[in-house]
């Protein structure tokens, strides 16, 4: 069996067991919550969108004033090769998750607001990425509401926090409902995101168009621009379809013809049942495939 257990971490620019003790227990991140971060793969060694990863993780960081100085994007390029290298996962055949996390670092004092600045930690892990299980492929995932509601006037809703407690409880409460995984809603009921995922749906094309339509909830839905969306969105349009963003409902996930999710790590998988019932033909569809097949194919050879 292929050992996914990380081997070491790394933590403001030196490597350490794993299994160590590694931060403060006045660390805000641990405290508050109070921190960013990203994550994305890595093939033979090569991280897939590291650029775009980076400029979100900045602009999530600025939005919680949490300073990163000029030299943190090369000192985390130069980590994350290598944590990659230290855990074996930069050969040819390496195919690694990666989580970049960004604190706002350790301050003695208490209270929500920082009454001082302090020196962001930094932490950088690696896990080797396990095969989808064969039903999510061949059967297709089994989406349900969250109770839990996304508010499009949150100025968080596009950073990605480390404060991930709704996100936690949304997944409790799928797993209660037997489902794979939890789908937000807008407080006015549309379409938002899923835990750690976009939500794409595939449908016929709308009045006068000519070809399927590609379509997942606009910026304005309370979700986060993932990497593997905006390259979807690009992809449509070269193998006809219609990229389409818009403010979604979940009658139209009910009645879509396909639908998936999609995030750097997992990469694109079906979603087959909505709320129990089965979407399209409630297996995954060919266009599903076609956008898995082409998206993996990109994290083996980047254009």
């Amino acid at each position: 069996m292929r050992d996914l257990t990380s081997r070491h971490v790394w933590i403001d620019g030196a490597l350490q067991p794993a299994d160590a003790r590694h931060l403060s227990a006045f660390d805000r991140g641990f405290q508050l919550g109070d921190g960013v971060f990203e994550t994305l793969r890595a093939r033979g060694g090569r991280p897939t969108e590291l650029g775009e990863h980076l400029e979100r993780l900045r602009r999530s960081a600025h939005g919680l004033d949490i300073e990163l100085d000029a030299g943190t994007e090369a000192r985390i390029a130069d980590g994350i090769a290598a944590l990659l290298a230290a855990d074996g996962l930069a050969g040819p055949d390496g195919d690694a998750s990666i989580r970049i996390t960004v604190s706002r670092g350790a301050i003695m004092a208490r209270g929500l607001l920082p009454q001082e600045r302090a020196t962001p930690t930094i932490v950088i892990q690696a896990w080797p990425v396990p095969a989808p299980p064969a039903n999510h492929l061949e059967r297709g995932l089994h989406l349900a509401v969250s109770s839990v509601r996304r508010d499009p006037e949150n100025p968080l809703s596009a950073l990605k926090t480390t404060s991930r407690a709704d996100y936690v409880f949304a997944r409790l409460e799928a797993r209660r409902a037997g489902a794979d995984d939890a789908l937000f809603l807008t407080i006015d009921g549309h379409l938002s995101e899923a835990t750690s995922a976009n939500v794409f749906l595939v449908r016929a094309a709308g009045a006068g168009g000519a070809t399927p339509e590609l379509a997942t909830p606009a910026l304005g839905c309370a979700i986060l621009p993932g990497t593997t969306r905006t390259w979807l969105l690009g992809w449509a349009a070269t193998v006809g379809l219609t990229p389409v963003e818009g403010w979604l409902t979940a009658a139209d996930l009910a009645g879509a013809d396909e639908a998936f999710l999609c995030s750097s790590v997992a990469g694109i998988l079906p979603v087959t049942r909505f709320d129990g019932r089965p979407i399209g033909a409630g297996v995954p569809g060919p266009w599903t495939l076609r956008a898995r097949d082409a998206r993996e194919a990109f994290i083996r050879e980047p254009a």
